[in-house]
C-alpha cells in the first residue's frame, strides 16, 4: 500500500476504532476484577480503567493483531494484561510526580493516600499477570511463555526509562541534549506504549519471536511522537480536554524537550533562574515561578520547534508502518496503523 501522509481513514474514524478496542477490552477487563467483600481493594482497581482513556495500547496490540490475519479472540488477554500494566502504571506515576489529576479526577494517592495506591497499583499488576498465565491455554505454553518474555522485557525498559527521568530531576540535570530525551523516551513511552503492544499482537498472529521485531521503529516513532505530544499537551492544552493538570510537568521539574530547546536558546540570566527553578523541590516550586516558566517556553517559539519535530517523528512512523504491513492486505486494521501517527501528534486529549 502507498497511502500518502493525511490520506486514510480520518481523524473521527480513527477514534472509532480506538473506541471499538477499547471497549472491548475493557468489557473483559471489568468483568474479571473480583467482585467480592474486599471491596476496598477491588472498587479502586477498577477506579483508572473506568476513566475515560484512549484504550491505545490495547487497540495497537488487536489491531497488529488483526491486519496480521489473526484472531483477535486469542489476543484479548493479552490486551487486557497490557491495560491493566498501563494503569498500575500511572497509579505509580501518580505517587512518584505527586500528581493531583488524572482523566479529570483526584488521584489515588491524592484521594486515598499513598500506602492505598500502592497497594491498588500492585494488585492492578498481579491482575495483569493472571491475564498473561491465562494464555496458556488459548495460544499454548511456548507462546504464552514468549509473550511473557515480552512483558517482562517492556517492563525493564519502562522502568529504566523512568529511572532516568527521575535521576534528572534528583541531580537537577540542565545540561540535556535531544538525544538524552529520546533514549529516555524509547526505554519509558515508546517501549510500553506502542513497541510493547505490536510486538506481541504479532507473537498471537504469527507465532514467531523473528515477527515481532519488524515493528520496533514503528512502535519507536509513534511513541515518541505520542510522547512530544503529551508534553506540549501539558504546557499548552485546555484542562477541559487534557484531563490533567495544565503545566503539571513543570511543577514536577519534567525534563521535556520544550525545556531542553529553551535552555539551548536563552541567554545566561534566564538559564541561571531556571536553573535555580528546577533545582527546588515541587513543594518548593510556587505558582508565580511556574507560570514564568510557562510564559518563557511558550514565548521563545521552541513549542512550535518542538511540534515540527513531532510531526517528522510522525512521517517516520507512518513509513515504517508502510514497510512492516508491506506484504499484508489492505484493510481496516491496516490503514488504522499507518493514519494513528498523524492523529497521535494532533489529538487535544
Amino acid at each position: 500500500m502507498t497511502a500518502e501522509p493525511g490520506v486514510g481513514l480520518g481523524p473521527s474514524a480513527v477514534e472509532s476504532v480506538l473506541t471499538r478496542y477499547r471497549d472491548l477490552t475493557m468489557a473483559r477487563l471489568l468483568s474479571d476484577i473480583p467482585d467480592s467483600a474486599e471491596d476496598e481493594l477491588y472498587s479502586l482497581v477498577r477506579d483508572y480503567p473506568s476513566r475515560s482513556g484512549k484504550g491505545l495500547r490495547p487497540a495497537l496490540c488487536l489491531a497488529v493483531c488483526r491486519a496480521l490475519g489473526g484472531d483477535i479472540e486469542k489476543a484479548i488477554d493479552s490486551a487486557v494484561a497490557i491495560e491493566l500494566t498501563h494503569n498500575a502504571f500511572l497509579i505509580l506515576d501518580d505517587v512518584q510526580d505527586g500528581s493531583e489529576m488524572r482523566r479529570g479526577a483526584p488521584t489515588l494517592p491524592a484521594e486515598y493516600g499513598l500506602g492505598v495506591a500502592v497497594n491498588v497499583g500492585s494488585a492492578t499488576n498481579l491482575l495483569a499477570l493472571q491475564h498473561l498465565m491465562a494464555n496458556r491455554w488459548a495460544l499454548g505454553p511456548n507462546l504464552a511463555w514468549a509473550i511473557l518474555q515480552e512483558s517482562a522485557l517492556m517492563m525493564r525498559h519502562s522502568l529504566e526509562g523512568q529511572a532516568i527521568e527521575v535521576g534528572w530531576i534528583r541531580n537537577n540535570a540542565c545540561d540535556l541534549v535531544d538525544d538524552d530525551y529520546y533514549r529516555m523516551c524509547m526505554k519509558k513511552s515508546s517501549w510500553y506504549t506502542c513497541i510493547h503492544p505490536c510486538r506481541v499482537g504479532a507473537l498471537v498472529a504469527e507465532g514467531k519471536h523473528r515477527a515481532t521485531a519488524r515493528f520496533d521503529r514503528y512502535g519507536c516513532y509513534l511513541g515518541a511522537a505520542f510522547q512530544i505530544q503529551d508534553d506540549l499537551l501539558n504546557l499548552t492544552g485546555h484542562y477541559s480536554r487534557y484531563g490533567k493538570e495544565i503545566s503539571g510537568d513543570l511543577r514536577e521539574g519534567k525534563r521535556t524537550l520544550v525545556l531542553i530547546e529553551y535552555m539551548r536558546r536563552c541567554t545566561a540570566a534566564q538559564r541561571a533562574r531556571m536553573e535555580r527553578f528546577l533545582g527546588r523541590t515541587r513543594a518548593a516550586r510556587t505558582e508565580d515561578e511556574v507560570r514564568w516558566v510557562r510564559d518563557e517556553l511558550l514565548a521563545s517559539g521552541c513549542v512550535e520547534t518542538v511540534r515540527a519535530r513531532a510531526r517528522a517523528l510522525a512521517d517516520e512512523a507512518h513509513r515504517e508502518a508502510l514497510k512492516a504491513f508491506d506484504d499484508n492486505p489492505d484493510s481496516e486494521d491496516k490503514q488504522f496503523l499507518l493514519d494513528l501517527p498523524y492523529y497521535m501528534v494532533e489529538r487535544d486529549s
